[in-house]
C-alpha cells in the first residue's frame, strides 16, 4: 500500500510553523548575533584598509613635498655659490690686472719722455720705429682697459680727480684755480682711477 506524502514546500511550511523551544530560539539569536558580528568585523576591516591606503598616500605626498623643499634649498645654495665664486673670480682678475697696469705706468711715462726727445732727432727711421712701438704699446694697454685721463691746461682743478703737487702764481686771472701744467698723466682701468694726474694749479 503506497503512502502519500505532502509536497516539500507544504512540509517546509509546516515545519517552520511549528512552535520553537526556548533553546532553539536562543540558538537562533546566537546565530544572528554571530552573523551580525562577522558583518561588522568585515566592515571595520574594510574601513581600516581605506584608512591605511589614505595614510600611505598622504605620507607619500608629505615625503615628496619634503624632498622638493630640500632640492629647492640646495639649488638656491648652489646658485648663491656660483654667483659668489664668479664675483670673486672677476675681482681677482681685476686686482691682478690693476697691479700689472700700475707696474707698466712708469714704463709708459719713460716712453713718453723719450718720445719728446726722439722727435727732435733728424733720423726719420728712428722716429718712425719708436712711433710704431709707442703706438702699438699704447693700443695694447687700451685693449686691456687702460685709458688716459683727459686733463689739459686751463681745466678747472677738481680734487676728486686731480692731484695738485704745487701752486704757482697764475700768469693770467682766468687761470686762477685752474690747471697750469700736467706733470704726470693720470690713468683709469675700466671705471676705476688707478693713478691720479699730477698737476700744477694757478693761484
Amino acid at each position: 500500500m503506497a503512502i502519500l506524502l505532502p509536497p516539500y514546500n507544504k512540509l517546509k511550511e509546516t515545519i517552520y510553523s511549528l512552535p520553537m523551544s526556548t533553546e532553539e530560539i536562543q540558538n537562533e539569536e546566537v546565530k544572528d548575533q554571530v552573523v551580525d558580528q562577522n558583518t561588522e568585523a568585515t566592515e571595520v576591516e574594510e574601513s581600516k584598509e581605506d584608512v591605511v591606503e589614505l595614510s600611505v598616500e598622504e605620507q607619500l605626498t608629505a615625503d615628496l613635498a619634503s624632498e622638493k623643499d630640500k632640492f629647492l634649498r640646495l639649488f638656491a645654495e648652489f646658485e648663491n655659490y656660483k654667483r659668489r665664486t664668479s664675483k670673486e673670480r672677476v675681482e681677482l682678475f681685476k686686482t691682478a690686472s690693476s697691479s700689472v697696469m700700475q707696474a707698466m705706468l712708469p714704463v709708459l711715462d719713460d716712453l713718453d719722455r723719450a718720445w719728446i726727445e726722439i722727435e727732435k732727432s733728424e733720423d726719420e727711421n728712428l722716429i718712425k720705429g719708436i712711433e710704431l712701438i709707442s703706438t702699438k704699446f699704447k693700443a695694447t694697454l687700451k685693449e686691456k682697459g687702460l685709458e688716459i685721463l683727459d686733463v689739459r691746461k686751463g681745466d678747472a682743478f677738481n680734487a676728486d680727480f686731480h692731484e695738485a703737487i704745487t701752486q704757482i702764481p697764475a700768469p693770467t686771472d682766468d687761470l686762477k684755480g685752474k690747471i697750469i701744467d700736467v706733470i704726470e698723466n693720470g690713468y683709469k682701468l675700466g671705471e676705476k682711477i688707478i693713478r691720479f694726474p699730477k698737476v700744477v694749479i694757478g693761484q
